[in-house]
């Protein structure tokens, strides 16, 4: 059995933490080391470059959502505009990562208590993941899940006071990558993208 590999990770949020922990212990050849998050893609776009530089020494994971760019390799130009290294594994979820967690729609039905029909069939179409999610969240049976994920009436917050929570809840003890892949194609191009994976330790970049 070969030695796990190690990685780092920036991610933007607690969702996505979940969610790329999750994916990477589904393939089960990585060892995680350092987590790098401060709320938001502002900090990841900040601090691109020097994850690019770090990835050298030990192979970095980064997760941004798509968001408005029109296309992912869009973004990489604008956050990346110098060589990226073959140690730098950057994945975007298309648009958001709300749509990787909604793809294993069997499981989010039951978890959310909503109809498997109102659960998006191609969630990577959608133009705000999240709004989708939150807006199944109000339709949920469960006043716990309206309560957790549903900002409450009045409020400047964007999601509910558990979203990560609840949701990190799920992806941890119900979402399964090879599900979730068959309606996510961006999901699925990171999961291919990160099985064939081998670190470059000698490679100058």
């Amino acid at each position: 059995m070969k030695d796990p590999i190690p990685v780092n990770l920036a991610i933007e949020d607690a969702l996505s933490e979940f969610v790329l922990v999750k994916v990477l212990e589904s393939l089960g050849t990585f060892a995680i080391g350092a987590r790098y998050s401060k709320g938001g893609f502002g900090y990841l776009k900040k601090s691109i470059r020097g994850f690019n530089n770090a990835s050298k020494g030990t192979p970095f994971v980064v997760l941004t959502d798509l968001d408005t760019y029109p296309c992912p390799s869009a973004l990489i130009t604008e956050w990346l505009p110098v060589p990226q290294h073959p140690n730098l594994l950057f994945r975007i979820a298309v648009r958001e990562v709300e749509a990787w967690v909604m793809a294993h729609r069997n499981e989010f039905a039951k978890f959310m208590r909503v109809g498997l029909s109102d659960v998006p069939s191609q969630p990577d179409l959608l133009p705000d993941p999240k709004a989708k999610l939150i807006e199944l969240a109000r339709q949920s049976k469960s006043r716990d899940i309206r309560d957790d994920i549903v900002p409450p009436p009045n409020s400047k917050r964007t999601v509910g006071p558990n979203y990560n929570g609840r949701l990190g809840a799920f992806v941890v003890g119900h979402w399964k990558l090879n599900e979730a892949a068959q309606c996510s194609p961006s999901l699925e191009r990171t999961w291919k993208r990160l099985a064939a994976f081998a670190p470059s330790w000698n490679v100058e970049g």
